[in-house]
């Protein structure tokens, strides 16, 4: 039985994924793997992945919608494991992220660490993302002021069942998966980072940078609302 499975969305990753990998790599057992689903990447990232030769890491080409909602929902909908952790392809994970998780997640349905925020060659511009977004867990206050970012959460297997399918009208798929447990299950908020969240101008989410004008933002929480009223009603 599958133990871990990492879930990674790829899209021209070349420049940060082979130091992803290989801080991921070396903290996954035998009996994990790394489900990696590519949203049509023109550079190298393909190659990259293959050089690691590793039978851990599966690859899987997006035919969903485009994007990061589609792309993340391609690796969930390939992953047989246990527990689900969720990875972008140009961040690093620290060495004690797998192991400190994992013993979380014996006792609750969805985890959240704190990261460090550097930019592009490491260089720490934020040492607490929790400090600066003043995350806390609770429903009301994550449609507020959201913190739940993909890249430092895991779960447990359950919450696919009532997470996937995504809705076609929801900003992000991070934020849709934190708010479902938070209604339906139990979630902790660690206050330790346990990543490098890297910025460095090309990220598929504003996090951390500039955000979004206020119609969007509200238009955002709109249909998010609305989705999940349907989904939690079922």
């Amino acid at each position: 039985m599958i133990r871990i499975s990492v879930c990674m969305a790829t899209y021209n990753g070349e420049l940060f994924l082979k130091n992803q990998l290989s801080s991921i790599l070396c903290q996954l057992g035998g009996n994990d793997e790394i489900i990696v689903s590519d949203d049509g990447s023109v550079d190298d990232t393909i190659s990259i992945i293959n050089s690691f030769s590793d039978s851990r890491i599966k690859v899987f080409f997006n035919k969903n919608r485009h994007g990061p909602v589609g792309n993340f929902e391609n690796a969930l909908e390939h992953s047989s494991g246990e527990y689900i952790f969720l990875a972008d392809q140009d961040d690093i994970w620290l060495s004690e992220k797998v192991d400190t998780i994992y013993e979380l997640l014996l006792d609750y349905d969805l985890v959240l660490t704190d990261c460090e925020v550097t930019d592009h060659l490491y260089n720490t511009l934020t040492p607490s993302f929790f400090t600066y977004r003043r995350s806390h867990n609770g429903f009301w206050a994550n449609i507020y002021r959201n913190s739940y970012m993909g890249c430092c959460m895991a779960f447990r297997r359950d919450v696919l069942r009532y997470a996937l399918p995504f809705p076609k009208r929801i900003h992000m798929h991070d934020w849709w998966i934190g708010l479902l447990v938070e209604a339906k299950g139990r979630v902790v908020f660690y206050n330790k980072p346990l990543i490098k969240y890297v910025r460095h101008g090309s990220n598929a989410s504003p996090t951390g940078g500039i955000g979004f004008g206020f119609k969007e933002q509200l238009a955002n929480r709109f249909w998010l609302l609305l989705n999940l009223a349907q989904r939690l009603l079922v």
